[in-house]
């Protein structure tokens, strides 16, 4: 049998699948020639990355291989038509012959069918093949492909094989269509080239592609290889950057509330600081040209800036204040003598009367001009910047007299474990054997750590109805949902069919090449207007906290305005100090790193199963070794230089 998958490409049909007439009408066709088995379907909207991304899914996945794809809709002229464009990439061996093919057998019943636009040709060992969208013309099309055996024949030899016998067929069927056309069942119309009505609005959420098993259905009918295909880590990065939207831009006022905020406006100052000429010392302001001596004393309170120093006369000045007219340097306080007081009637001394210079001063000493810390229009904070706890940024707003700025409104987060095993710490119900949900708390620590405000929604028990309630309840409140646990291949895993099959969300990876953490899934859901990423993370505590490191604070960061190369922890060469097993996947081994003498030396915090939280305890990185296929190794040795993603504070011996 050949396997066939058939993709519909209709903003109309992904809202409502009722729509789709086309689907099931090259499903009928194919099954009921005897030689297909139609093992993959699938409706997205015009959407060109996620078109691209199923047909590549499909054309890639070695667990169900598939020999043909054929699409129907998005090839025409319509400016939502993007399925040509979707698939082209994909194309390593266009079949041109193909396309004109089916154009031939389109204008022969319509002139208009000119304006469809098919792709077709192959990927590996999969021969694709777009259609239009009607009904009429998909009939016409693939009855046309069927009828001369042109698909047996290329899918026969793309398995490999001679095509001796197809070529008879072929030849047969070519000379009985020289004597009796192929006549279409139906009468000639107008070819819709996109055949249901588009709505440009806000468009709905559809499965990436629906490749979970269905929960309903007994334990053996579950998948025992997952149909998820294993994806590089770079690309699974790449994927959750792409795919994160930015949350919107809100305004908050200049406090402590703003730490960790990203700016969404570039702070430029209308105005020069300091405005006017001030000393940068306690001291007091007098003519350059004073000669040392003894000099009556002025203050704020007895003097007006606005009025010229007179002679004899110096003008007590505090660090910051401005100069009064006529003054133009500043002694310092320690180069002075107090020579006498004004007393009060019981003798006391309340305030200084006559002061000694002991110094002349140059012109300008101790002054700061105008302008001099920041100069008219000046940028002093930039679009993207972040808003640390150190204290700078804060002070940069208030020193130039902001009240108020625009800021990326910051993500929350719903945390959920799941799993019907798992007992919360806080629980009155402990017993002998219970297992402790570690990955809540300990991620819920990490994040409020932070800064950021942590939505928990507790364990969902391995049902459908808990996971979809409690999913959904993360999706109202939350702005990103990370799940722990049920991502991986058992029977009661239940995250990728709820979020395909009761949260119409899209799976953009279900497997990753790494250690600790490849079944970490990422998948994203609409949400009223919003976009909403998904993260199923491995019930492990250590694959959990290794893969939020990788995966989850990337995308917490862009969704609250982080640059993208901003988005990932950063790397630093460090030495080992130990020896190093390699695996066929890159792996993150847990570190302390530590300062000793001029090198950063990186310790392995002992064995590291992925169920070993321990593992965690005091690391502050996690060292990148390579797989064994990419380093062409089995090891790394003690000494090495590598690079390692820093989690934490450093430290110092």
């Amino acid at each position: 049998m050949i396997q066939a998958a058939i993709l519909t490409v209709s903003d109309t049909a992904a809202k409502d699948n009722s729509y789709d007439k086309s689907g099931p009408a090259i499903q009928e066709l194919l099954v009921s020639s005897g030689k297909y088995d139609v093992v993959l379907t699938n409706i997205l909207p015009d959407d060109e990355h996620m078109i691209h991304d199923v047909v590549q899914s499909w054309a890639q996945n070695a667990t169900f291989p598939v020999d043909l794809i054929i699409t129907t809709g998005g090839t025409g002229f319509g400016t939502r038509d993007r399925t040509p464009e979707a698939i082209t990439p994909l194309i390593e061996r266009p079949a041109s012959g193909i396309v004109h093919f089916l154009l031939s057998s389109s204008i022969s019943v319509t002139p208009l069918a000119a304006l469809s636009r098919p792709v077709a040709g192959t990927h590996g060992k999969t021969l694709i093949i777009t259609l239009p969208g009607s009904v009429k013309a998909v009939k016409e099309n693939l009855t046309a492909l069927l009828s001369a055996n042109l698909l047996d024949h290329a899918i026969d030899l793309l398995r490999g094989g001679s095509g001796k016998t197809v070529h008879q067929a072929l030849a047969h069927a070519g000379d009985t269509a020289s004597k009796e056309p192929v006549q279409s069942s139906e009468p000639p119309t107008h070819i819709h080239h996109h055949h249901h009505h588009h709505h440009h609005d806000h468009q709905q959420p559809v499965p990436r592609t629906v490749l979970s098993h269905d929960p309903s259905l007994p334990a053996t009918s579950r998948h025992r290889i997952s149909p998820y295909p294993i994806i590089p880590l770079n690309e699974a990065i790449k994927t959750v950057l792409t795919r994160t939207p930015t949350l919107p831009v809100v305004s908050k006022k200049v406090d402590v509330s703003l730490r960790g905020h990203i700016l969404a406006e570039d702070i430029i100052v209308g105005r020069a600081i300091p405005e006017s000429f001030t000393t940068n010392v306690d001291g007091y302001a007098v003519r350059s040209s004073d000669p040392p001596g003894k000099y009556q004393v002025v203050t704020p309170q007895t003097h007006s800036l606005s009025s010229a120093l007179p002679p004899g006369i110096i003008y007590r000045i505090n660090t910051g204040a401005s100069l009064p007219k006529g003054a133009d340097a500043v002694i310092m306080v320690e180069d002075t003598l107090l020579s006498s007081a004004l007393q009060d009637e019981y003798g006391n001394d309340i305030e200084e009367k006559v002061v000694e210079t002991l110094a002349q001063v140059a012109p300008g000493e101790n002054v700061r001009k105008p302008g001099s810390d920041v100069k008219v229009n000046e940028l002093v904070l930039e679009k993207g910047t972040l808003i640390g706890s150190g204290g700078g940024e804060v002070g940069t707003l208030a020193f130039v007299g902001r009240r108020e700025v625009q800021v990326f409104q910051k993500p929350r987060v719903a945390l959920l474990s799941t799993g019907n095993e798992l007992s919360d710490i806080s629980a009155a119900d402990a017993h002998e054997g219970v297992i402790y949900d570690t990955n809540r708390p300990s991620l819920k620590t990490l994040l409020e750590g932070l800064g950021y405000e942590v939505i928990d929604l507790g364990i969902a028990h391995d049902t459908i109805e808990e996971h979809v309630s409690s999913m959904s309840r993360g999706l109202e409140q939350a702005d990103v949902l990370v799940t722990t646990g049920g991502s991986s291949m058992g029977s009661t895993d239940l995250l990728k069919p709820v979020i395909e099959r009761h949260l119409g969300g899209s799976i953009h990876f279900g497997r990753v090449s790494v250690k600790p953490g490849k079944p970490t899934t990422f998948a994203t859901v609409q949400h009223g207007e919003t976009i909403k990423p998904i993260f199923g993370l491995p019930g492990n505590p250590a694959s959990a906290l290794v893969t939020f490191y990788l995966f989850v604070l990337p995308s917490i960061r862009k969704l609250g305005g982080w640059r993208d190369n901003a988005c990932q922890l950063p790397s630093i060469p460090v030495q080992i100090a130990d020896d190093m097993r390699l695996d066929p996947r890159p792996e993150f081994h847990r570190v302390i790193i530590r300062r000793t003498g001029d090198k950063l030396v990186a310790y392995s915090t002992g064995g590291q199963r992925s169920s070993r939280a321990a593992s965690l305890s005091g690391a502050n990185g996690l060292v990148a070794l390579p797989s064994t296929k990419d380093s062409g190794r089995t090891s790394v040795s003690k000494g090495e230089i590598l690079d390692a993603v820093v989690i934490g504070e450093l430290q110092s011996l």
